[in-house]
């Protein structure tokens, strides 16, 4: 008896054509990226709040570090990231709540400065957008002779990125031997901007994409952002995108409610381009209309 053909799901029918133009190396060689690992597992508020440490510091490789807060101190359990150049480190968001974010980051990074035997490093903090959960540890940067602080603001955005045209000129972050672009993705709010790191291929997406309730505050700005992220990536490879939280359950269409600070069984911070295009597709099936909708592995969330 033969079998009848496989019929592809609609998803994956439409979505293949865009694949195939996003195809990013002619051979499985690494596309020229430095790789990197990600743990299994991150801290997420306990259990026990007195054995878990207040951060989780997981090196990707040996210049990008990835820094989780423990629910035990706030229930955002945000990710921060700290990018090493040549000339200057990068720090992506300062945490949430009243923390200790400037001792961990100069803790890393005096080992940094340890392992390449090395006296001093500039420091550069910016942010994925400007809510208080990715800006409350600012004021412990602030007036250091050996770091230049960007407020999550438009004007100084544009400045420190030398971005002339907000929308439709993505901005430059130069560390010394290491660019990243800064693309402005506004909608979860005013200022949010996506970093892409052309060395490791990881977009840092901040609240706009990543597996959990994606808080959209402005419906249409949030459609054009996300088209404008996709096609900013087109012919770049992308080896993970990487947000700013994890709220998702790692069982499919579940999250944890608000305000969880213990997270046991929670999704995979990295997610695909394969993920944004999936977002991309179900914002446009819903023509503009604000709708809560629930993926696999995120849900649309008007505000």
């Amino acid at each position: 008896m033969t079998a009848a053909p496989a019929v592809p799901h609609p998803v994956i029918s439409m979505l293949f054509p865009i694949l195939l133009l996003l195809a990013q190396a002619p051979q499985p060689d690494g596309a020229g990226l430095l790789p990197g690992t990600l743990p299994a597992k991150w801290i997420s508020g306990g259990p026990n709040c007195i054995e878990e440490p207040d951060w989780q510091v997981h090196e990707y490789n040996p210049d990008l570090f990835v820094i989780r807060q423990s629910g035990c101190t706030h229930y955002e359990k945000p990710f921060l990231y700290l990018i090493f150049g040549e000339e200057k480190v990068l720090l992506i968001d300062t945490g949430a709540g009243k923390n200790e974010v400037a001792r961990i980051v100069d803790s890393t990074i005096a080992k940094w400065l340890k392992r390449k035997n090395r006296e001093s490093i500039r420091r550069l903090i910016v942010h994925s957008h400007g809510h208080g959960d990715h800006t409350a540890g600012d004021a412990q940067f602030k007036d250091r002779t050996d770091t230049d602080l960007i407020p999550a603001n438009l004007d100084a955005i544009k400045a420190a990125f030398q971005i002339t045209d907000w929308l439709n000129t993505p901005g430059k972050i130069d560390l010394g031997g290491r660019i990243l672009d800064a693309l402005p993705i506004p909608g979860h709010h005013t200022v949010d901007v996506a970093y892409y790191d052309a060395r490791t291929g990881i977009v840092f997406s901040g609240d706009t994409l990543y597996p959990g309730r994606l808080y959209v505050a402005n419906w249409a700005e949030y459609e054009k952002s996300i088209t404008r992220l996709v096609q900013f990536l087109d012919g770049k490879p992308v080896a993970h995108i990487l947000g700013a939280h994890i709220e998702q359950a790692a069982t499919p269409y579940l999250d944890y409610p608000v305000r969880t600070s213990f997270q046991p069984k929670e999704h995979s911070l990295e997610l695909s381009r394969s993920t944004l295009l999936e977002l991309q597709q179900a914002l446009a099936a819903l023509k503009g209309k604000p709708t809560r909708v629930a993926y696999r592995d995120f849900t649309i969330w008007p505000k």
